[in-house]
Order: structure tokens, then sequence, then C-alpha cells
């Protein structure tokens, strides 16, 4: 999936505000097996509901992909946030800017320094705002790794349609601003006890449907994989098999996913490696790239009993 800054006519936008636009374009090759139809269908009758929908998994299973895919479905222009531990509230509804010093050093006393201040405060815009008042989709990916309370301005939005805005807003009838009726919203978000995530309000929670995305289908992740790296048919199966199995053996601190397919056979493919039990560079890279993806908590122990399941199931598959 790829993306990229909003071409059509944007005259109704404030100043600045296209820069804050994306227009989602399907990526080339994009895999449409039924698991992934299904997803899409499900997905898109929500909104059309009038729901906000969020795709939670574990990483690696394709949320933000999934999320770009149905923005540009919707066909609407997009707004992309990032969550972040330091987003206030400011930082998706807006804020005054303008305040400007200068310092002007006097030629005949050396001693003097002089300021001069500048203060002509304007109201700014930022995305959620955006796309509140314009109707755009919002993609709000990893929206639980910002704390709770900035994300509180999304209670009203999501559950009466309207969005409360501070007193020092300028130029405005009225602090509320009506969401257009054509605004969408996309969450995305890790499970909880991922590192640097926030439990979400049960308020916001309860005002979205969520949708928890597992490791795909068998089918799904070999066309992913043959996709990604240009390997046939042949040889994504091969490493999808080594991958799935690893999986289902449970010896590792995190589950291996399609990531770790797609990293393999990328990698081999670069390197016009064969997906060969002989082949000794092929080995070397399973025996890296899944253990790297499995044992993120350093654990020399599951590093090598991974290392190790990983050898055993090139010489079953391969």
């Amino acid at each position: 999936m790829s993306y990229a800054p909003q071409a059509r006519n944007r005259s109704y936008l404030g100043d600045g505000e296209d820069q804050a636009i994306i227009e989602p374009r399907p990526m080339e090759g994009f895999v449409e097996t039924p698991y992934v139809k299904n997803l899409i269908k499900r997905a898109l009758g929500y909104t059309k509901a009038g729901f906000p929908i969020h795709l939670r998994g574990i990483s690696g299973t394709g949320k933000t992909t999934l999320a770009l895919h149905l923005a540009s479905i919707i066909g609407r222009p997009s707004v992309l946030i990032h969550g972040d531990e330091e987003n206030s509230t400011s930082n998706l509804i807006g804020g005054e800017h303008g305040y400007r010093s200068r310092y002007l050093k006097d030629n005949f006393i050396s001693s003097v320094l002089k300021v001069e201040q500048d203060v002509q405060k304007r109201w700014m815009d930022n995305r959620l705002t955006i796309a509140v008042k314009n109707g755009f989709t919002l993609i709000y990916d990893e929206f639980t790794r910002s704390r709770p309370e900035a994300n509180n301005t999304l209670l009203s939005i999501l559950q009466e349609g309207v969005m409360d805005l501070p007193t020092s807003r300028r130029g405005e009838e009225s602090y509320y601003l009506k969401t257009h009726p054509d605004f969408v919203a996309i969450f995305t978000s890790n499970p909880e006890e991922y590192a640097g995530t926030n439990k979400a309000q049960d308020a916001l929670r309860d005002r979205m449907i969520t949708m928890d995305l597992r490791n795909f289908d068998k089918n799904t992740e070999v066309a992913i994989t043959q996709a990604k790296s240009g390997l046939t048919k042949q040889d994504a199966e091969k490493i999808v098999n080594i991958v799935r199995d690893l999986r289902d053996s449970g010896e590792y601190e995190f589950a291996p996913t399609v990531r770790g397919c797609v990293m393999l056979a990328k990698s081999l493919a670069v390197n016009n490696g064969k997906v060969l039990a002989s082949n000794k560079m092929f080995r070397e890279l399973a025996q890296d790239i899944l253990a790297s993806e499995t044992t993120r908590l350093g654990s020399q122990g599951h590093h090598d009993k991974v290392k190790k399941i990983v050898n055993q199931l090139i010489t079953k598959y391969c």
C-alpha cells in the first residue's frame, strides 16, 4: 500500500491544511484472497453503517496496510495520524501559533541588546479537525500509543458527531464543530500487552467496532510471500510451511508472522539464493531472520532453540 499527497483541487482547505492530506492508493500486487476479501467486505459494511472500525492485532498482521487499502476504496481524501506518547489534544485538533521575538544589537552601545516582540496569534487546525470538518477519512495508526487523555476529544466526535473546540479558537460562531457526514474513522492498535501501548478508555472502545486480526490462512501467506519477493509459488510455500510450523511449535517469545516469511523470501531473492536444504546461505538467513522475529527479549536460550527448530524444518520441507 502506498500513499501520496492529495493532488485534486483543495480550494476549500485553509492555509497549510493540504500538507496533511494523503491519497491512499492500492499497492501494486496487493493480495486479495477470499480471506482478505471477507475482511474488507465486513469492514466496509461497518463504515457504511456509520461505525468507526478498529483493526487490532499483533505486529505483522497487516493492520496498517488494510487500513490504507480500505481508505483507498472509500475514495475520500485521508489524513494519517500516528499514535505517540508525546501526543496531546492540541496535536490532534490544533492550536494557536504566531509568537515571534527579534533581538537587535545596538551598534553604538555594544552592551545594549534590544528585544522586539511581535504577537500575531492565529489558530491552525491539525489533522483530526481537518478530517472532521471536511469529511475526510481518518486513519489513526497505533492510537493506543497516545496517552488516553489525548484521545478524549474523540468521544464526542464518534458518539454525538460534534467536536468540542477550545475557546481560544477564533473566527467561529460556535465552539463546537459538527462532524461532516462523510467523515470515516479507521483505528489500528497492537494488543494492550505490547510495550509502549496504553489501555484504551472503555468509553472510546465502546464507540468503535473492533476487528481482531489473526495470522492469515496458509493460502494468503503464500500469496503475500510470493507477491512481495518474486519467488515461485512452490518456494514461497516452503518458506510459509517453515514459519507456520515454527508458530505451531510454541517455542518462541513472540509468534512469527507473515512478515518473517516476506523478510526471508526477499532476502533470499536479492542474494539469488535457492530454497534448498543444501543451501548454506538459505539456512543462515532463515535462522537469523526467524530467531530475530521471535526472540525480541534477547534470551539466548530461546534464540538457540528457535535456530535449532528452523534448521530441522528446513530439512523437513526443503
